[in-house]
């Protein structure tokens, strides 16, 4: 049995690799809390107090590639602004770019409605 392919739909392309279902769930979960900081850092932000430093999305998986998604909340005016840095690599090839939020959201919602 094959494992299933994550598409993350970049600014200027996509990249595709072997994911598994857990993993992607895992990656939702985090991307939840980091909305919840999001939010939060908008909120403070919005009225008038001093914001509280939210933590940093650091998500890591390792597999057939290495994946790696990291988001700063406290730079961010809200999460529909919200961007993440990839970096994806194995052996032979490493990839570092740039997404938004709400299209990695997209892209996770579609794989799991696929093979979650």
């Amino acid at each position: 049995m094959t494992t299933p392919q994550l598409r993350l739909n970049l600014a200027d392309g996509s990249v595709a690799f072997s994911f598994n279902p857990e993993a992607a769930q895992e990656l939702q979960l985090a991307i939840a809390t980091l909305m919840e900081h999001l939010k939060a850092a908008a909120q403070s932000a919005s009225g008038g107090t001093k914001p509280q430093p939210q933590k940093p999305m650091e998500y890591r998986h390792v597999g057939e590639v290495f994946l790696e998604i990291f988001c700063n909340p406290n730079i961010w005016p809200s999460p529909f602004a919200a961007k993440v840095l990839i970096t994806l690599r194995d052996d032979r090839i490493r990839l570092n770019t740039e997404a938004e939020l709400t299209r990695l959201i997209e892209d996770i919602n579609q794989f799991l409605e696929q093979h979650g």
